[in-house]
């Protein structure tokens, strides 16, 4: 009788990487995070994609148990943020370069290890991957100070990282650094991605949250807007329909009156029109014609994540 009720007893729920419930904070009059829940899966990578002073550091801070909410809950891997359990099962990598210029590469990395309370072989051993997965191999004993501004943030990385955790949030790890840089650094995220971390990553590049997440929760203003893959965010968002972008010469009034009046959005200078049916284009270059306007320049495109913020916030990502 033990064994069959055994049997019947429902399998023990696993436990999230990171659950965040109706997330306040305010500075002062400013609201930084308003009312933010989201739920990540074991595994996933999650972009926290939106421009600056949207709230996404403030999330990763308040995550971090370095921010303490007005309201709100989070847990990581069920235990409270900031708690001792939290930060063992979480690896930090902050917008702000967090090392020790006169101390080598592998200084810092035995510093910050040794903050994580590594010690002996399993140090060194930290240290030797750290070294290897930021291809600093050969820059153990340079001084930080000396170092290209791309290597210190690949050097930032391994520093928050050295302790291999199982939840990682990173804080526009790409700030500041060159394409070649940008690059290694994307090659980074995705050998931690293969060996199965769990990803919070902010940026206000589309190109680096469609390369990197499974899923784009977009930010503004403190709340997430939308939250999903980016291609269900550009379905939801536009379905089937096609973008055509224009450039029109006239007087800047009449332009804008046109572009506003056909049902458009002029950003930086470009009239952006949605259609579902490309013998529409047609219509809107009868129309501008008629208004008076020359056509200087016409493209059809896909809507894209780009695309998606604009259309849900009325504004570009870097506005």
């Amino acid at each position: 009788m033990n064994a069959n009720l055994s049997s019947d007893r429902p399998a023990p729920v696993a436990v999230l990487p990171l659950e965040v419930d109706s997330l306040v904070k305010h500075f002062g009059q400013v609201i930084g995070v308003d009312g933010i829940s989201l739920k990540l899966q074991s595994g996933e990578c999650l972009g926290l994609l939106g421009p600056n002073g949207a709230g996404k550091s403030t999330l990763i801070r308040a995550i971090a148990g370095r921010v303490i909410p007005d309201a709100g809950r989070i847990e990581v891997f069920g235990a409270a943020a900031g708690s001792a359990a939290a930060r063992a099962a979480l690896g930090w990598v902050p917008q702000e370069l967090a090392l020790y210029p006169r101390l080598t590469a592998a200084e810092n990395l035995r510093a910050f290890g040794s903050y994580y309370g590594l010690a002996g072989k399993k140090l060194e051993d930290a240290v030797a991957w750290s070294l290897d997965w930021a291809a600093l191999q050969d820059r153990a004993s340079a001084l930080t100070r000396n170092l290209s501004g791309g290597m210190k943030r690949r050097l930032n990385m391994a520093a928050g990282l050295i302790h291999q955790p199982r939840l990682v949030l990173m804080d526009e790890p790409t700030v500041g650094v060159d394409p070649q840089s940008r690059n290694r650094i994307f090659e980074m995220i995705e050998a931690l991605r293969a060996k199965g971390m769990t990803i919070i990553y902010t940026t206000h590049y589309m190109e680096e949250a469609e390369r990197l997440c499974d899923r784009i929760a977009i930010v503004d203003h403190g709340r997430i807007i939308a939250l999903d893959t980016k291609e269900a965010l550009v379905h939801s968002a536009f379905a089937s329909r096609s973008q055509v972008l224009a450039r029109l010469e006239g007087p800047e009034a009449q332009v804008t009156a046109w572009v506003t009046e056909r049902g458009g959005r002029l950003v930086e200078g470009t009239a952006q029109f949605t259609i579902e049916h490309p013998n529409e284009i047609a219509s809107l270059l009868d129309g501008a014609n008629a208004a008076g306007l020359e056509l200087v320049d016409l493209s059809l495109r896909r809507p894209n994540l780009e695309s998606v913020f604009l259309h849900l916030t009325g504004r570009e990502l870097r506005d």
